[in-house]
């Protein structure tokens, strides 16, 4: 009878055993495919955070303009924020019909003006030119006729 028993504690230590390895090894496979996981995200980030050719963003604020896409409009803004000149540009001649982001249009072409974007400057000298002491009516009438000359001969 003692035979016996011995023999039925070193089956379920056995058993126990067993499942602790398996438990073990399904743990593992989580872990790995954790860490694969991270590291992908990662990459995905770390591409999210270059800012793209100039006629990726170009092509980008052609899409805002034409289909008013909010995304594009956040992927600008990102690109803009990261020092982008054209997005910088792209980003204002958007905002610029509208009068009560006049002080951030003037901001993002003058950015892109130190940035070395000729035509930020020209934009910017434009602006300027037809309002130089920041008449409202003045800045309007440009704002409206640069879009409008803008959308027609841009792409």
């Amino acid at each position: 009878m003692a035979c016996a028993t011995h023999e039925l504690c070193r089956q379920e230590i056995r058993q126990k055993a067993k499942f602790t390895m398996e438990l073990f090894n399904k743990s593992g496979v989580l872990v790995a495919a954790v860490l694969v996981t991270v590291g992908v995200l990662i990459g995905a980030q770390a591409k999210d955070d270059m800012v793209p050719p100039a006629s990726v963003i170009e092509t980008t604020a052609r899409k805002l303009n034409t289909e008013g896409n909010f995304v594009a409009e956040r992927r600008l803004r990102e690109w803009a924020g990261q020092g982008s000149a054209v997005a910088q540009r792209e980003l204002a001649l958007h905002y610029q019909p509208d009068m009560s982001r006049r002080a951030e249009v003037l901001h993002l072409l003058e950015e892109a003006t130190r940035s070395g974007d000729s035509l930020a400057a020209s934009h910017l000298a434009q602006l300027r030119a037809v309002a130089p002491n920041g008449s409202i009516d003045d800045l309007k009438e440009a704002a409206a006729s640069r879009t409008a000359a803008n959308n027609w001969t841009r792409y």
